[in-house]
């Protein structure tokens, strides 16, 4: 992933929005042998609902784009919709969707850090 997508809002157009959180009453993870086979139930539903409310929309961008806490929040919302979507946790290594969590990862960490800024509106020619 380059800088000017690491620095873009992550969208996950999937799912429709909803108007709150998904019940999260369900069971855990079934696990066999101290290791756990899948995400519990719900577990995407909810990060989905958070990557959701931390995006920064196109309405909201030119107020929040520099702030650093928001940004790498929802990378780091993103890297989990992505790791809890298409990884299996059982699996010692990863693929797609583990590769697109560490990067978006890392680019949180990044904002955190002050190593990325605001890359300039993307409507004025930048």
């Amino acid at each position: 992933m380059d800088q000017a997508q690491a620095n873009r809002p992550v969208h996950h157009p999937s799912k429709p929005s909803q108007p709150g959180p998904p019940s999260s009453g369900s069971p855990p993870a079934a696990v066999t042998g101290g290791r756990v086979e899948s995400w519990p139930d719900g577990s995407r539903e909810l990060a989905e609902h958070l990557q959701r409310r931390l995006v920064i929309s196109d309405r909201d961008w030119h107020a929040l784009k520099a702030q650093r806490s928001r940004r790498a929040a929802e990378q780091l919302a993103g890297a989990l919709v992505q790791l809890l979507g298409a990884d299996d946790p059982a699996a010692i290594r990863g693929g797609e969707a583990r590769q697109r969590a560490i990067a978006l990862t890392a680019s949180a960490l990044a904002w955190l850090k002050g190593e990325l800024r605001d890359p300039g509106c993307p409507d004025h020619g930048r």
